[in-house]
C-alpha cells in the first residue's frame, strides 16, 4: 500500500539521521583531549612532581602511568640554581626541571661572598673581615667557623656540616714544588696550616679554573693541563694519580691555535667513584671525558648513559635519567626570556638558546651556583 510504503522511507531516514548524529557525537568526544593521549615524557615530567603516596595511587591508574610513576621514583632531582645579589638581601633561586622560580630574603648572607656548595649547604666568606661560616639558606642555619688565613686557590669541604665528619680543605701553590694546605672542622677553633712538599699547580693561563670534589674520603682537583690529584686527609699528602689522557683539541694539538682567543674552562664531577672532566670553550661544544682503567675516554650522546652535568666554578652535579634534561650540560646561567638554563644537548649536538651570545657572555658566573634543593619545594612557593 502507498501509505504503508511512505511509513518505511521515513523509517529509514529516521535511522539514517540517528546514525548520522551518533557518529558525529562519538567524533566529537574522540576529538576530546583525554589524558591517556599524554606522551611518556609528559607523564614523567607532571608525576614526577607528586609525593610518594600520590605517585603510588597514580601507578594504578593503567600501564603507561605505571611505568612512569616506577620510573620517576628511582630519578635523581636537579640542583636549583641560585643567584646571589650584588645588593640586597633577596635570593633567587630556580628549579630547571619544573622550571619554577622561588624567592628568599636572607639578611644572614650580606656582605658575604660565596666559596663552595654542597648537600644543601653553602661555605661563605665575609667580605670586610674574611671569617667564615657554614649557612643553609632552607633551615636558615648557621654555624661559624675559624678564620682562614691563608689566601687560598681553591676551598671545599666533604660533607654537611652537621654530618659530624666535615672536613674543609683550603690549599694554595706558594712555590715549586710546595702547597700550602689547611685543613677544618666544624667544632675547631683554628685551622692546621703546613707547607707540603707537592709540586701542585692549580691555575694556568690557559685553563682559567677546576673546582674540587669530595669522594672516596679523599679530596680531587684538576689542575695544569687536566692532570688529577687528591689529598688524604688521614695522611696529610697529596698525590698525583697517573692516567693517560687524550689532547683536549681546544688546548693542545696542531688546531689549537683556532682557540686561543676563546675562554676556557674545566670542570671535575664525580658520580659513584666515577670521575668526569669536562672541557668548554667559549660557543663550542663542551667535551666530556670519563676516567675508566687509568685512561680518560672521551663519551658522547650513546656512552652518556642518560646523565646530566651541572657545571659551576664552586662545585659541579652529576644526575641520571632527569626528564627531559638527559645527556647534556648544564651552566649556572638563566636566560630569562625563555625561562630555562643555557644548556648543551648532546643528542642534538646544539645549544640552548642557541650559541650567537655565547662567545660575549661567561657560561658560568662567578654570583651563580648549583645548590640541592629542600625536600619539601611547596615551602618556599
Amino acid at each position: 500500500m502507498p501509505g504503508q510504503k511512505q511509513r518505511i522511507y521515513s523509517s529509514n531516514v529516521d535511522v539514517k539521521r540517528f546514525s548520522f548524529f551518533e557518529s558525529k557525537k562519538q567524533s566529537k568526544e574522540e576529538e576530546k583531549p583525554s589524558f591517556a593521549d599524554l606522551t611518556l615524557c609528559l607523564l614523567e615530567v607532571i608525576i614526577s612532581q607528586l609525593d610518594l603516596k600520590d605517585n603510588i595511587r597514580a601507578s594504578a591508574v593503567c600501564k603507561t602511568w605505571r611505568e612512569a610513576g616506577l620510573y620517576v621514583r628511582k630519578v635523581d632531582k636537579p640542583p636549583w640554581l641560585m643567584y646571589l645579589p650584588k645588593r640586597g638581601n633577596l635570593f633567587e633561586l630556580y628549579d630547571p626541571l619544573q622550571q619554577k622560580m622561588y624567592t628568599l630574603n636572607l639578611p644572614e648572607l650580606a656582605k658575604s661572598t660565596v666559596c663552595y656548595s654542597r648537600d644543601g649547604w653553602l661555605l661563605m666568606r665575609k667580605t670586610i673581615s674574611s671569617e667564615m661560616f657554614f649557612f643553609n639558606p632552607f633551615t636558615r642555619k648557621l654555624i661559624n667557623l675559624p678564620k682562614c688565613a691563608l689566601s687560598y686557590d681553591a676551598i671545599a669541604f666533604s660533607c654537611a656540616p652537621t654530618s659530624g665528619t666535615c672536613i674543609l680543605l683550603a690549599f694554595k701553590h706558594v712555590a715549586y714544588g710546595i702547597t700550602a694546605t689547611s685543613t677544618c672542622h666544624p667544632e675547631a677553633t683554628e685551622w692546621v696550616t703546613e707547607d707540603l712538599h707537592f709540586h701542585l699547580q692549580f691555575g694556568s693561563d690557559t685553563l682559567k679554573h677546576s673546582n674540587v670534589v669530595y669522594a672516596k674520603r679523599r679530596f680531587y682537583c684538576l689542575a695544569g693541563q687536566g692532570n688529577l690529584y687528591y689529598f688524604d686527609p688521614s695522611s696529610r699528602e697529596w698525590h698525583f694519580i697517573y692516567a693517560y689522557k687524550q689532547p683536549c683539541p681546544y688546548i693542545s694539538g696542531r688546531l689549537s691555535y683556532r682557540y686561543e682567543r676563546k675562554k676556557k674552562r674545566i670542570f671535575l664531577a664525580v658520580r659513584r667513584g666515577v670521575f668526569f672532566k669536562i672541557y668548554t670553550c667559549g660557543g663550542e661544544k663542551p667535551i666530556v671525558y670519563k676516567l675508566e682503567d687509568d685512561e680518560w675516554e672521551e663519551i658522547n650522546s650513546t656512552t652518556l648513559d642518560g646523565l646530566t652535568i651541572f657545571t659551576g666554578l664552586h662545585s659541579s652535579e652529576m644526575r641520571v635519567n632527569l626528564p627531559w634534561m638527559r645527556n647534556s650540560v648544564y651552566f649556572p646561567r638563566l636566560r630569562f626570556n625563555v625561562k630555562r638554563c643555557v644548556s648543551y644537548s648532546f643528542d642534538e649536538e646544539r645549544y640552548y638558546p642557541r650559541k650567537q651570545w655565547q662567545e660575549q657572555e661567561d657560561l658560568c658566573p662567578l654570583e651563580n651556583l648549583w645548590i640541592r634543593p629542600p625536600k619539601k619545594a611547596v615551602d618556599y612557593m
